[in-house]
């Protein structure tokens, strides 16, 4: 299937849509392609899309003048849509959205964004919960970056990614590498390597080449040293 038919179909908050808007919102929707590394939107940029990722991986991230990163959020995995908050405000992007992997990412233009924030209170409703959850997200990953070792920020960078409201079509099983895992953390490969033998060995996931299962999730976000 078309990778913007996909995302479409996939996103929960296309049932709030009626016959007409569904034809407007899917025919205003593009994609394009980024090699793994590509800058998809710089910081400054002028925020007039609405952004999905219909494969691979994103990370959104600032960098500072002596070139330090900071993750802002853990991976943004397919099914997944980001970016409301500059948009609502209208303002230029505050961080660097970058593709970790091959990803293909599906942009909705601000007319049809608005439109539907005009029209549809269920799709209001939506964002209202998205943006709530995505800054109960952002407070968590500065508590984890200044109070949590290297191997918790491992167990909690994978837990934050299993968040069904926003990213709903993750399952227990993750196909992410050890060094994409360790530049969303802000740790080395290897103290990921050490994580993974660690969480492994108490059964809280299994690793696979290039996949991680998750086997107890409550387990995963409460895991402590």
């Amino acid at each position: 299937m078309d990778p913007v038919k996909r995302l479409f179909t996939q996103s929960p908050w296309t049932e709030c849509l009626n016959p007409d808007q569904r034809r407007r919102t899917l025919g205003s929707l593009y994609a394009k392609s980024y090699a793994g590394g590509e800058v998809i939107c710089r910081k400054g940029a002028i925020s007039n899309v609405w952004i999905g990722i219909a494969e691979g991986l994103i990370q959104l991230g600032i960098e500072s003048k002596k070139g330090k990163q900071l993750s802002l959020a853990t991976g943004v995995p397919p099914g997944s849509w980001f970016g409301e908050g500059s948009l609502l405000k209208k303002e230029p992007r505050k961080y660097n959205v970058v593709a970790l992997r091959k990803s293909t990412v599906v942009f909705m233009p601000e007319q049809i964004f608005f439109e539907l924030l005009n029209e549809n209170f269920a799709f209001n409703r939506f964002l209202l919960i998205q943006i709530n959850e995505r800054l109960g997200q952002f407070i968590g990953n500065m508590e984890h970056d200044r109070l949590l070792s290297p191997e918790e920020k491992v167990a909690q960078s994978l837990a934050t990614m299993f968040n069904n409201l926003l990213y709903p079509n993750a399952d227990n099983k993750l196909k992410i590498t050890q060094e994409e895992l360790g530049n969303l953390a802000g740790v080395s490969r290897q103290r990921v390597n050490q994580a993974l033998h660690l969480l492994q060995e108490e059964r809280i996931l299994t690793v696979n080449y290039g996949e991680i299962s998750i086997l107890d999730m409550e387990a995963l976000r409460a895991f402590e040293q």
